[in-house]
């Protein structure tokens, strides 16, 4: 049957809106460029540093961390799409002055890109 449908074929009718709170925001992308961070404010007025562009990541290797330029965004697992634009994202197989790496956090929520080395 069709999505939003009974077996009937009536429709299904929502209860109410979404409120407010309920709401997602504005997606954020995370260019492969230079340096911009922006500090926004969360909820119950917190201060939150996310990136809009980076071109650094923090590779941690055997307990140690570096900072690595990136040279270009190879694959994303979720989007291939996303890969072509050179979107950072969690998950991306990023090509680094040290070799391969993976991004481990999240660029749009945090202030910086965290990654791994992959062999």
């Amino acid at each position: 049957m069709d999505r939003g449908r009974k077996i009937s074929g009536g429709k299904y009718h929502k209860k109410r809106k979404k409120k407010l709170y309920e709401l997602g925001g504005n997606t954020r992308i995370v260019k492969l460029g230079e340096q911009k961070t922006k500090i926004m404010r969360g909820r119950g007025g917190i201060r939150k540093k996310v990136s809009l562009a980076h071109n650094t990541i923090n590779i941690i290797k055997n307990g140690k961390g570096k900072k690595v330029k990136i040279k270009n965004v190879l694959e994303t697992p979720s989007n291939r799409f996303l890969a072509r634009q050179n979107i950072l994202v969690k998950g991306a197989i990023v090509d680094t002055d040290m070799g391969k790496a993976r991004i481990t956090n999240r660029p749009s929520q945090e202030g910086t890109v965290q990654g791994v080395l992959v062999e």
